[in-house]
């Protein structure tokens, strides 16, 4: 179940003291900001009420090239007893020398944990609950040919950790679980070719980074995450467009927290699971997405997953592959910016399946 309501309001700036073409003005000029009062249900949250928002602009007034900034915004509560206050984007600024990307959040969440691997049952399900501060700043600075090299950040603070005593947590010996502080610094190297920031037709996306958390930074565990995000648009035929991806992360060190393991699950990936469904060290999974319009704002997708965890990456084995596939609608809220509200059921086996609301693509 779903309701919706879009409010729009368009924010013209100054006219910049540089003469451009009244096209091109119109085009750098424009601020987009969209509010949402949302009602939604999803695997995690059941029936959530909140409000939803997107700020879409270009932060320099001359350069019609460089695509479109946004800051996307999310507070919610939902059945389960779930708050959520969120913010994220990404700056494009002057012909995209600089792309900074950024995500704050705020969590206090009742969530759901069936230990560590890729075969834990349905039936070591365990309620635990958790409070969450998130910062992630990743700066990227142009080198050419659509190259980038970045510095990123990331910490999380996990507090007030409530599980049951004697069960998964304890007899696992589950890192993190009386809470903790993460805090690590990384490198990136990113390859972007898209035409669009968040509904891309064509063009490439390849990115791998190591981030690496250490007590010098304030961290109270060492470890380091691997991430390598292999992306690719194809316009097939009038609007419809095949995207792909492979997405691999991996993690080294003695002792990882359990909220920076991979998780399998979500919104953006393996749709019809339950966002944590699985966690351990290594995750790998592969998606297909064909989109295509129905009828002037309203297109509609279908879907196809396969991935899985592993506890090293010598452990992977087709013999315990999970599936996911499903489908889903789009409307456009801005044709300019190409942002889509988007409502998708994904399916997975062992009766795993939900809906997902979300601001622009799953990738």
């Amino acid at each position: 179940m779903l309701i919706c309501l879009c409010i729009t309001a368009t924010l013209n700036s100054q006219t910049p003291s540089k003469v451009v073409p009244k096209k091109n003005t119109d085009t750098v000029n424009k601020k987009s900001l969209l509010v949402f009062p949302i009602i939604a249900n999803s695997i995690e949250t059941k029936l959530m009420l909140g409000v939803a928002g997107s700020f879409t602009f270009h932060l320099s007034k001359s350069d019609t090239n460089t695509r479109t900034s946004n800051i996307q915004s999310l507070v919610a509560y939902t059945l389960n007893k779930q708050f959520i206050a969120a913010i994220n984007g990404a700056e494009y600024f002057n012909k995209e020398k600089y792309i900074l990307n950024h995500q704050l959040s705020y969590s206090a969440f009742p969530d759901k944990f069936w230990g560590i691997g890729n075969n834990s049952p349905d039936s070591a399900e365990e309620n635990y609950n958790y409070h969450q501060y998130y910062i992630y700043l990743h700066l990227m600075r142009h080198l050419g040919d659509n190259l980038y090299l970045g510095a990123l950040y990331e910490l999380q603070n996990v507090y007030n950790v409530e599980y049951t005593h004697g069960g998964i947590f304890d007899k696992e010996d589950i890192a993190g679980r009386y809470g903790y502080l993460a805090s690590g610094l990384g490198i990136s190297f990113t390859y972007d070719t898209r035409n669009d920031a968040f509904a891309p037709n064509k063009g490439w996306f390849a990115q791998a980074y190591f981030n690496h958390f250490d007590k010098l930074l304030g961290s109270k565990y060492n470890y380091t995450n691997y991430v390598v995000d292999i992306r690719t648009f194809l316009s097939i035929y009038k609007k419809q467009v095949l995207a792909l991806q492979a997405y691999w992360f991996i993690t080294d060190g003695k002792e990882i927290p359990f909220r920076s393991l991979a998780t399998f699950g979500g919104y953006n990936s393996m749709r019809g699971y339950y966002d944590g469904r699985y966690r351990d060290n290594n995750q790998y999974v592969f998606q297909a997405e064909y989109r295509f319009p129905i009828y002037k704002r309203i297109g509609a997708v279908v879907f196809a997953d396969c991935g899985d965890v592993s506890h090293t990456i010598s452990g992977i084995s087709l013999n315990t592959l999970k599936y996911s596939y499903g489908g889903g609608l789009r409307f456009q809220l801005s044709k300019k910016e190409k942002l889509n509200l988007r409502l998708d059921y994904g399916i997975g086996t062992h009766n795993n399946s939900g809906f997902y609301l979300q601001l622009s693509e799953a990738f």
